[in-house]
């Protein structure tokens, strides 16, 4: 029943979009054992107020992290940023005084992740804020199915009781993994970090604990 409400939303997602190059993003044959590890640097944690400030992506095949295929760009936001914002980003005005606009940011995003699923922490929140943008460009949101690594990691890591926390913070998941921290607060680095926690992830067993 689920699976046909959200066929049913994706096929009205396709038909409104409105340049129909980007046709390509709604095919059903994705590519074998290839996702897209993603993240977004941003003025702040509003999807529907908030901009975007850098896109950083990695492919991933198979066991390997395409690092030679990776995806980088810098936006100029339409608003100056403010002082609390950097504090969270740490990108600064003269970081993104030649960025581009978001609509080539856009275009060059969806042709290189395609079809892909979207691998990330907390992705629903790049997912929201990048929908916000496509429906200005495109008029659609991002159809592409996602991996949320917090509830990969909560799956294998859940306790016995419900009486017992899992810390989800990234650098917890990070020190549990033994994954190298690279420099935080930069889009890229937090894309190929996330594709790492994704393969060490993802042939770990599920736990099959009595706690549900």
């Amino acid at each position: 029943m689920f699976k046909f409400f959200d066929q049913l939303a994706r096929n009205r997602n396709k038909e409104r979009l409105s340049d129909k190059k980007f046709e390509f993003v709604f095919e059903k044959n994705i590519p074998a054992d290839e996702y897209i590890a993603l993240d977004t640097e941003t003025t702040g944690l509003n999807p529907n107020k908030d901009e975007i400030l850098s896109i950083g992506a990695v492919k991933i095949k198979g066991d390997r992290i395409l690092t030679s295929k990776s995806f980088e760009i810098f936006i100029k936001p339409l608003r100056n940023i403010s002082e609390e914002s950097i504090k969270i980003h740490h990108i600064l005005p003269s970081d993104i005084e030649n960025g581009g606009t978001i609509d080539d940011a856009l275009t060059q995003l969806l042709y290189f992740i395609q079809n892909r699923p979207i691998v990330g922490y907390y992705i629903s929140f790049d997912m929201a804020i990048l929908g916000n943008y496509l429906q200005q460009f495109i008029n659609i949101k991002l159809p592409n199915d996602t991996v949320e690594l917090s509830s990969m990691y909560y799956e294998r890591y859940r306790k016995k009781s419900a009486h017992e926390f899992v810390d989800l913070k990234f650098d917890t998941i990070m020190d549990e993994l033994d994954i190298p921290l690279l420099g935080k607060h930069d889009a890229l680095n937090d894309a190929i970090m996330s594709a790492m926690i994704y393969l060490k992830l993802r042939d770990k067993p599920i736990y099959k604990g009595a706690f549900r």
